[in-house]
């Protein structure tokens, strides 16, 4: 056998033929048209002419699902196609990428999908569009449908039932302009806004005989006034603006229009790169699992260079965007092989929040419950919800624990369940199971239930960091308790200052602090000091006892600090609120005043107590609906929002979703206190939806007496996992 190497090729000739270096003679292209063939073949005999190697092959296919088919059947190894094609193959397929196209910017950006208003309308923002007059491009097109829609859904601000989007839109916008929503069944607001030709005819046709219609129509309806924030691209205001465009468009300057950013702010309308809703990439080239990428990428460069062919013209061949798309010049790296970071997780969100059609919807959701007075309650909640021809019905299930219900879910016994922050941990780590919807008991949509915090006096200045606690004396809610116990001693361990020896972390919450009051520490083996500076009830009796000590709970643990017994109360943030101010009416706290009281930072700083959501030890979440992570969660959420807008409100008759007070019980279901349900966001996973810091603290008070777990910086000792089913919010 003859063997000559070759750096240009960086490959060998075998037998008369190149091998390169990854093994590919030759890369099969998977075309789907006869047109694209076309272009496919004069492709490779211009390759040829030009000795590019790998050389390339032309396979016919008739869609870019078959072509995804051939490659898995290794009867392909290449093509190029749409990011939203992409997306649809990712869910079937295995394949890689190997480069993106671009224009001459190189970023391989399609376009910003962007929602514009007018300056002279400052009260708009991102958040608040609920209830406002809006326009699209038409339905089904990507900027205006797909993508605001899209991230309205996923980002929890819009909620779906029954996936069905059209009524979900109708439901959100007070009036709209949506080209094409004229199919049985779409709500007639979501043509209330399009005029038509002008003289009555052709209202809300998908064409341009529809004045608001596309691009320009969907801004020329904000323009004239018609609706009050348009989704369109982020260049359509450029090119109706500032002397450029139609006759209407005369006259009309850019600077009178902003866009609308994710964060809740606004931004000139050129700054689109940082202000938008979603990026929507460009083409991508996909490639066989097994094909190096680095091998069909450096071939098309070299291609592009050196062949002389015309990748980015279709022309010649009667069609439009053959195999590439027209409007490329050049192209680019991945960054990276798998198809999600490559496109971008936004934009992956988006199309997700889009995918569900009303026959993905399961005939019913089995709702997982624990107690007789879950199941009475989880009864009149399915007969309510059938009674409003809520989707899907609600079915009941019992079971014998909250563990056994997770177990029941996962093996798809069940589907859903509520749960508390250290029940989610559990369900996340162990089941896999992820949150759909969230309670509000503030009716913010963050998610949070509180903010676990350090008080202390201001004047007790020798305190300014967490390290300067040891040998104080501390005031606790509770063992076992999250604000008052978990979480502060959780946050001492991950730090370091804190290092428990054979998972006895009593022990060593008793050797660090001086003095303590924990209520409920009274345990045999436990510290005699961690029970040092409770009181008992009023008679003195009962010290250290859970629910009895004075300095029990929230009040209890702010009133142990606030009237000399300890440095520093482990409490919740509005606990300072509640007992100063006047708010209070007991004796001990009836003079005391807020201005009196700073928190200590976890990270070497003190601030003001109204500073909680920028100095705590944790955000404590609210609890979660936990399902398995093949639930569509926007149908959970579609669902219960829904609901509530029937159910929601405590003093109405009938069934109500957050009062348990009927069934013998509390926090059935639902906490009490909620007062709604809210969508997830971005915080999709158990870790996102709990949080840095409350998952420190979890991690923390993790016990494996086997392990300790160390990490660049601080001590992780594995402590306590019994914690996690007691812990009281």
């Amino acid at each position: 056998m003859h063997v000559c190497q070759c750096k240009e090729h960086s490959g060998l000739l075998t037998n008369g033929k190149w091998l390169h270096a990854s093994g590919q003679s030759s890369i099969r292209w998977c075309t789907v048209s006869n047109e694209e063939e076309s272009k496919c073949k004069a492709m490779s005999e211009a390759f040829s002419r030009a000795s590019i190697r790998p050389t390339l092959a032309c396979v016919r296919d008739s869609s870019v699902a078959g072509c995804a088919q051939k490659l898995t059947n290794n009867q392909a190894d290449a093509f190029s196609t749409s990011a939203n094609s992409i997306y649809d193959i990712g869910k079937q397929y295995n394949f890689k990428i190997a480069a993106g196209e671009s224009d001459v910017s190189g970023e391989g950006t399609t376009y910003y999908a962007v929602a514009v208003v007018k300056k002279n309308n400052p009260s708009i923002n991102i958040n608040n569009l609920k209830g406002k007059k809006s326009c699209h491009t038409g339905k089904g097109r990507t900027a205006g449908w797909n993508m605001p829609l899209g991230y309205l859904i996923d980002s929890g601000k819009m909620s779906v039932m029954g996936c069905n989007v059209p009524q979900g839109v109708g439901d959100f916008f007070s009036a709209s302009c949506i080209p094409g929503a004229t199919e049985t069944g779409d709500p007639k607001s979501l043509c209330q806004l399009c005029v038509g030709d002008g003289s009555g005819n052709h209202k809300c046709e998908a064409s341009n005989n529809e004045r608001y219609y596309a691009y320009s129509g969907a801004f020329r309806c904000l323009v004239e006034d018609a609706g009050e924030v348009a989704f369109i691209k982020h260049t359509t205001v450029a090119e109706n603006t500032d002397g450029k465009g139609d006759a209407w468009a005369q006259g009309l300057k850019s600077e009178d229009y902003e866009l609308l950013c994710r964060d809740g702010t606004r931004s000139p309308v050129n700054n689109y790169k940082t202000c938008n809703l979603v990026r929507v990439p460009a083409r991508g080239i996909v490639v066989r699992s097994d094909v190096d990428t680095s091998v069909v990428y450096n071939m098309l460069r070299e291609g592009l260079e050196k062949s002389g062919f015309s990748f980015f013209s279709s022309a010649a061949y009667g069609g439009t965007n053959l195999m590439f798309s027209d409007s490329s010049t050049k192209f680019i790296t991945a960054g990276s092989e798998n198809y999600i970071e490559w496109m971008g997780q936004r934009y992956y969100d988006t199309l997700r929040a889009m995918d569900c059609s009303p026959s993905d919807i399961p005939q019913s959701l089995r709702w997982c419950v624990v107690s007789h007075s879950e199941l009475l309650k989880c009864a009149d909640m399915a007969t309510a919800f059938q009674s409003k021809a809520l989707v899907p019905q609600i079915q009941c299930v019992s079971g014998s624990s909250v563990d056994d219900c997770m177990k029941k879910i996962k093996a798809k016994d069940a589907d859903a369940i509520t749960l508390d922050g250290g029940y989610i941990f559990n369900a996340g780590k162990q089941y896999g199971l992820v949150p759909a919807a969230g309670e509000s008991y503030t009716g913010d949509d963050d998610g949070s239930a509180y903010y676990a915090v350090a008080v202390l006096k201001k004047s007790n200045a020798d305190i300014q960091r967490l390290s300067n606690l040891k040998d104080k004396r501390s005031c606790h809610t509770g063992y076992g308790r999250t604000a008052g116990w978990n979480v502060p001693v959780g946050t001492l361990v991950e730090q370091g200052l804190i290092r428990p020896e054979h998972c006895k972390v009593p022990q060593a919450v008793g050797e660090f602090f001086k003095a303590s009051c924990v209520p409920g520490a009274n345990q045999p083996g436990f510290p005699s000091n961690l029970c040092e500076q409770c009181i008992g009830d009023t008679l003195g009796n009962n010290k250290c006892m859970k629910d009895k000590d004075l300095y029990d709970g929230y009040n209890g643990a702010f009133r142990c600090m606030a009237t000399g017994a300890g440095d520093v109360a482990f409490v919740k943030h509005t606990t300072v609120f509640q007992n100063t101010d006047g708010n209070s009416t007991e004796p001990w706290a009836i003079n005391l005043q807020s201005k009196s009281f700073q928190l200590l930072c976890p990270h070497g700083s003190r601030a003001e107590v109204t500073q909680y959501g920028q100095c705590h030890l944790a955000r404590v979440p609210s609890h979660a609906v936990m399902v398995r992570p093949d639930t569509n969660p926007f149908a959970i959420f579609g669902l219960l929002d829904k609901a509530q807008q029937f159910f929601g409100d405590d003093s109405s008759p009938g069934f109500k979703m957050f009062d348990s007070s009927g069934y013998e019980g509390h926090d059935l279901i639902f906490k009490d206190s909620t007062l709604k349900m809210v969508g997830v966001g971005e915080r999709k996973t158990y870790e996102e939806w709990l949080g840095q810091g409350y998952m420190d603290s979890l991690i923390a008070m993790e016990c494996n007496s086997a392990t300790v777990l160390f990490s660049a910086s601080v001590l992780w000792a594995s402590l306590l996992a019994c914690l996690l089913a007691t812990m009281a919010v």
